[in-house]
């Protein structure tokens, strides 16, 4: 990726992620709208709602006026936030439990006309439904999950279904939602894929224009998550981690089937039967709820389940491990745990699927990579354990640094800051903030 002859580059058609590039904080400030399902409830978030939130905080404090149209949440209070320039709208949601979008649009032509109209407006997802928002030019959508993408998951679900399991039709239901989809994609006037797998998908599949699909990479707060030694010490000591054992792996989010845990759960099992060296050496932390939860209780003392945990306590939990592993098989989004740990300076192993292939795992140096079978899954396990805490250390210290180039907090809100800066209503300054000079990291 090199600009040749300091020429400036179109933004609108950057082939790779924006977190790639460098942006100054511009002067303008912007009053933005964002429509999201659900407002992340302590530790009980999805990776959609973490990336609202840590987003759209994000733009608040860098003094942009944000107006959040969510629904109240089932059975607990709204959070407070000491930021003057957040507004929140909440409504009852949908049976379905969606937000109502004639409600929410009401809300929505409210604050337009209150004072000045918003320069841009995003959805997560189809918080706001295309038919809504077909008409509007300054709107971006980011993406976290296609049906296209859910296609290999159920390929891999199919593959692992037990004889005693019903056949399932996913397969049929989902290639029609994927025609569904490439019919109502160009309602929506600009697209951010969250991994180079997705954008590649939106432009060749769902056959978008290049210049209205863009690559944002998810980020995480690097305040929160980063390299803690006495705070991986304290963990360990509050939930009796011997020091002896040469290596700790760790787990975290929904304890559930499509995260890939009954293979996860069979694999740890025959490699605590048959391999006595693993049975000493290794102690696994699950962090999380589901009904995996109990079942890994039941594997014996190798295995300690922590529960769900807040973001201040997932810290610790990161700095705990030696290395952190995602056996998921929903090919969707870009996971929000291995970022989580990278910021922290561990390495990781997850599921070979294309959007971590591509995004984060992107070498060997980052971490390891396994196919969604149970032989494939011990193979990488005995190798993380044989390449031992030294090997992994390393490992961590290379994936940190990537991190810090391209998953942080900082660099996503810059990039959808500039993103939305280009695409707002301001057509006197768009051309100067859909160009890029500075030159690439």
């Amino acid at each position: 990726m090199e600009q040749k002859q300091n020429q400036p580059i179109d933004l609108l058609t950057f082939p790779s992620a924006w977190n790639h590039l460098s942006f100054n904080q511009p002067l303008k400030l912007l009053k933005i709208a964002l429509f999201v399902k659900k407002w992340p409830q302590r530790s009980h978030a999805g990776g959609l709602e973490r990336h609202a939130l840590t987003l759209h905080l994000a733009l608040a404090k860098r003094g942009h006026e944000l107006h959040i149209f969510t629904t109240f949440p089932s059975n607990s209070s709204f959070p407070r936030y000491p930021i003057a320039n957040l507004y929140f709208h909440l409504s009852q949601p949908s049976a379905g439990g969606y937000l109502n979008q004639a409600l929410v649009w009401k809300q929505f032509q409210t604050q337009n006309s209150t004072g000045r109209p918003f320069d841009v407006v995003h959805t997560e997802s189809c918080g706001l439904l295309h038919s809504r928002s077909r008409n509007i030019t300054n709107l971006a959508v980011s993406w976290h999950g296609i049906a296209y993408e859910t296609i290999h998951s159920d390929i891999i679900q199919e593959l692992l279904r037990g004889p005693e399991e019903p056949q399932a039709y996913a397969l049929t239901e989902r290639a029609l939602k994927v025609v569904e989809e490439v019919r109502f994609f160009p309602d929506y006037a600009h697209h951010v894929a969250t991994s180079d797998h997705v954008g590649d998908i939106l432009k060749r599949i769902y056959m978008i224009p290049e210049d209205r699909v863009h690559i944002i990479l998810n980020g995480i707060d690097e305040e929160t998550f980063r390299p803690d030694i006495a705070k991986g010490k304290e963990f360990k000591q509050k939930y009796g981690v011997l020091e002896s054992r040469t290596l700790v792996l760790g787990m975290a989010g929904r304890l559930v089937k499509d995260k890939g845990h009954p293979l996860m759960f069979e694999a740890l099992k025959q490699l605590l039967t048959e391999n006595d060296i693993f049975r000493r050496s290794v102690v696994v932390l699950v962090a999380g709820n589901g009904p995996w939860g109990a079942r890994y209780r039941d594997l014996g003392s190798n295995i300690i389940v922590v529960g769900p945990l807040e973001q201040a306590q997932l810290a610790g939990f990161y700095n705990a491990i030696d290395i952190f592993m995602n056996p998921t098989l929903r090919a969707q989004g870009l996971d929000h745990t291995l970022l989580e740990a990278i910021l922290c300076g561990k390495p990781v192993m997850a599921t070979r699927l294309a959007s971590i292939t591509r995004s984060v795992i992107v070498g060997t140096e980052m971490g390891y990579t396994f196919s969604p079978t149970i032989a494939s899954l011990k193979r990488i396990l005995l190798n993380v354990l044989g390449d031992g805490r030294e090997a992994l250390k390393q490992k961590g210290q290379a994936v940190r640094q990537r991190g810090l180039q391209l998953f942080t907090a900082t660099k996503m809100a810059a990039a959808y800051e500039r993103l939305f800066l280009c695409i707002s209503d301001d057509k006197n300054n768009v051309d100067s903030y859909c160009r890029y000079r500075t030159p690439l990291n």
